[in-house]
């Protein structure tokens, strides 16, 4: 039965205590897990907290860890994660830009020494509802994708975000993986012991595969576009460009290094934030009112289908979260019993019942 997103949060946050993080940097954390889940990114939510424990279990991620700042100007800072998840130090970190460009009109910050931060959409509407343009990617853990016409997995889903802020209050948010899909949504298909769906997953000898455990033995998650022929090499460039701007930019340890998250102790992944003034170039108020009217344009075009109308990026996470504040937050049978084991050995309170 679908859980109050409350109580879902709630859950989130007394595992996280019980792991030893501390309260802000615990309410921080629940806070963007639980956001992704209320707006429908299943894939960035709770179903992380097995891979958290087992990076925790082995000493890959300080529970503990504080975010501070390394070096900075007017217009940039680079952030230290501490070791930690990223939640806390890619808030930080944007929050950071966005203060700065209140003051200088952009500003950017890149952080290393990091773990995964989540959904890259959360950042980016923070830009947005502080009026501002907001970008954000971030570098990966995990080694799943093959470059075009490659066979050897070297990249990760390496995702990036997009928003603007709209007079309408409905921001433009797009928050995309590189690849045909986020592994996040595999891994929820194995845990509910379902077939991945045709041009999500190759196997090790690069044909198509419905296995959601594929990448484990070999396999890999398809870049955007699919194939050579459906112009994937779009989706392996913007990979590319994420790693230069997460990790090249913030000085993590590149993906393609032998040594990526294999150091003594951290993942370090990095992160980019950039946030931009709109009022640099017109005034805000005309900006935000001609995003609203181009996004609305969009959204009267004439559907193929009367009853899928024409959306905009943005537009079915704010869907998704209200549907789901009304009737509770879905979780698996499988992902629910793992994050009950998890609980269970932290000795947190079960409160999703």
């Amino acid at each position: 039965m679908p859980a109050p997103y409350a109580s879902h949060r709630a859950q989130i946050k007394a595992i996280l205590r019980c792991w030893g993080m501390q309260e802000d940097n615990a309410e921080q954390t629940a806070e963007i897990l639980s956001w992704a889940d209320l707006h429908g990114v299943d894939s960035h939510g709770m179903s992380m907290l097995p891979g958290y424990d087992r990076l925790r279990r082995n000493g890959r991620i300080k529970v503990d860890a504080r975010p501070s700042i390394l070096r900075e100007s007017p217009v940039s800072a680079l952030v230290d994660g501490g070791g930690g998840l990223g939640h806390v130090p890619a808030r930080f970190a944007m929050a950071t830009a966005i203060d700065k460009a209140r003051a200088s009109g952009m500003a950017a910050a890149a952080v290393r020494n990091s773990a995964h931060f989540g959904a890259c959409g959360f950042y980016t509407l923070m830009a947005a509802e502080a009026g501002l343009i907001g970008i954000a990617c971030t570098s990966a853990s995990g080694i799943q994708v093959a470059p075009t016409f490659g066979k050897q997995p070297r990249l990760g889903t390496d995702p990036w975000s997009f928003a603007a802020p709209s007079a309408d209050g409905r921001p433009f948010l797009l928050d995309m993986a590189t690849t045909t899909v986020a592994a996040g949504r595999i891994r929820n298909k194995a845990n509910e012991n379902q077939p991945t769906p045709p041009g999500w997953v190759l196997g090790p000898d690069g044909l198509p595969s419905d296995d959601p455990l594929i990448v484990s033995k070999g396999g890999s998650l398809t870049s955007l576009g699919g194939s050579p022929e459906g112009s994937s090499y779009k989706g392996y460039g913007l990979a590319v460009m994420v790693n230069i701007l997460s990790a090249c930019l913030s000085g993590s340890t590149l993906i393609t290094d032998p040594m990526h998250t294999k150091q003594p102790q951290g993942m370090d992944i990095g992160h980019f934030f950039m946030a931009i003034d709109p009022g640099l170039f017109r005034d805000p108020a005309e900006f935000q009112a001609e995003v609203a009217r181009f996004c609305g344009d969009l959204r009267a075009t004439a559907p193929v289908d009367p009853a899928q109308p024409v959306m905009v990026a943005g537009d079915p996470q704010r869907a998704n979260a209200a549907k789901r504040m009304a009737d509770g937050i879905p979780v698996g049978p499988g992902l629910l019993g793992q994050v009950r084991q998890i609980a269970q050995a932290a000795g947190a309170e079960w409160v999703l019942d």
